[in-house]
């Protein structure tokens, strides 16, 4: 499995702007390692970093893009999942019974739920508002999603376990076609070689290291 190292940093340090612009994200190491297996077309460059203190894990996405897609006709499950995003699943074991899935666009809205094998996916589940914080910035050619997620939620779920946290790291990218259709190229961390693209599978998981 893939690993990722999450720097410690002290307790409520980090100011979370949306931006990404917080010093202390020089700390975190710099991940651009992302494959589109399924797909022809060239990955824009996305930089993925992760931190974490005694209260909150941190994680912040620069996804480079020119052209970002956002399905605006209205804040349901549907128009989140038709719109750009970045995701996070973390799972308690490799039988994904159950894992957690936080899916982000660009303004940000979240799609949050808790889901087990076979894309069975429960949308009345959602973190709540004290265990999670998102905030998001769209530039020019780029955004940017930062997200915190409180320790003792992380733990009550039993993600934690001996400093790791099984994580899936992907993102959604909307192409549009003629007559407004826009077809979505899924990009991931882990290549899970799977024949169709699918991010619900045990094998597009890696490993986020806490360290101390």
């Amino acid at each position: 499995m893939k690993n990722y190292n999450v720097n410690c940093i002290e307790r409520d340090a980090l100011t979370l702007t949306g931006k990404g612009d917080d010093p202390l994200w020089q700390k975190a190491e710099l991940l651009t390692d992302f494959v589109s297996p399924w797909d022809n077309e060239k990955i824009e460059k996305i930089e993925f970093k992760a931190l974490w203190d005694a209260k909150n894990l941190f994680f912040c996405f620069t996804i480079y893009d020119n052209i970002i897609h956002i399905d605006k006709k209205d804040d349901s499950i549907d128009s989140i999942g038709n719109s750009d995003r970045v995701e996070l699943f973390f799972r308690t074991n490799a039988s994904l019974s159950p894992y957690y899935c936080l899916e982000i666009d660009p303004t940000p809205r979240i799609m949050d739920f808790i889901a087990y094998p076979n894309k069975n996916f429960n949308f009345e589940w959602n973190w709540t508002k004290k265990d999670l914080t998102v905030k998001s910035k769209i530039n020019k050619n780029k955004f940017t999603v930062e997200i915190a997620i409180s320790i003792t939620s992380l733990e009550k779920l039993n993600l934690i376990r001996n400093s790791k946290i099984e994580t899936g790291i992907f993102r959604a990218k909307y192409r549009g076609f003629e007559n407004s259709i826009f077809e979505p190229t899924w990009i991931s961390w882990v290549n899970p070689n799977t024949k169709e693209p699918n991010f619900h599978t045990p094998a597009s998981f890696g490993v986020l290291k806490l360290m101390e």
